[in-house]
């Protein structure tokens, strides 16, 4: 940091289980990837290249190179998998992680109707392969999952071998844990705690209000995704209380961290 303030809450170091941000790259050019990794990449622990962005997103490899050079990981948006499954085309599908060298996947099914068992033999399949981060919850926002499924999902696709399973938000963060209005559904992320550790949860949350609602339920070191390029900086500072939204949030700590 560029000069000391007492009271700031510690900050889990990279790399790290809980305090994860994953950005969200909607297209960015190599020339945006660059200018954001230079104010950001501190604060970035993974970037998502949206749904099926990658499909035709110039110039793929120089940008995953870029990300890899400044040692952050990436992986291709659960829409994409979901594009290669409806198509019977899984082994495709990992073709293409080995083509681009992913290190990470996202096994969704938000767009289509998958078996859960189904699913669950996808996430152990490629979790021989990569780190496989799995989502639960659907795009359709009439689709309303009661929190005891939610559970249950999640537990299943852990023990699948899932390294962490995301709440869904979409990058509009109000379908899934939020309701339309992107109001967080409270009761169902307090009942889902009760049985899944925290650590273990990134919670998509793109919009700001979505953000202070998990950093002053869980704290600084909350795992928060779907985060815009030039929302990082502004999220690590709700982190810090160092934004009027927490400003208050950490002051009555009991010794400076």
């Amino acid at each position: 940091m560029n000069y000391t303030l007492n009271n700031i809450p510690t900050r889990d170091a990279k790399p790290r289980e809980s305090g994860f941000t994953m950005a969200m790259d909607k297209g960015l050019s190599l020339r945006e990837v660059e200018d954001f990794l230079e104010v950001a990449s501190e604060y970035v622990d993974i970037v998502k290249l949206g749904w099926a962005t990658s499909y035709v997103t110039p110039n793929l490899k120089e940008k995953l190179a870029l990300y890899r050079s400044a040692g952050i990981p990436t992986y291709f948006g659960g829409t994409l998998f979901e594009a290669f499954i409806v198509r019977n085309q899984f082994e495709d599908y990992r073709r293409v992680l080995d083509q681009y060298e992913m290190t990470f996947a996202e096994v969704s099914d938000g767009s289509l109707d998958m078996d859960h068992e189904e699913k669950c033999k996808y996430i152990a399949t490629l979790s021989e392969q990569v780190t496989v981060l799995s989502e639960v919850g659907s795009k359709d926002a009439e689709k309303i999952i009661p929190p005891y499924m939610w559970i249950k999902l999640m537990k299943a696709e852990l023990e699948a071998g899932a390294w962490k399973v995301i709440g869904e938000a979409r990058e509009g963060g109000n379908v899934g844990l939020f309701r339309s209005t992107g109001e967080v559904r409270s009761g169902l992320v307090e009942e889902i705690l009760t049985q899944i550790p925290f650590e273990k949860i990134l919670w998509e949350a793109p919009q700001k209000a979505q953000q202070v609602w998990f950093i002053k339920l869980l704290g600084a070191n909350v795992n928060l995704g779907n985060i815009a390029p030039n929302e990082i900086i502004p999220l690590e500072t709700i982190r810090l209380g160092l934004r009027g939204d927490t400003f208050s949030y950490f002051l009555n700590m009991e010794k400076p961290c």
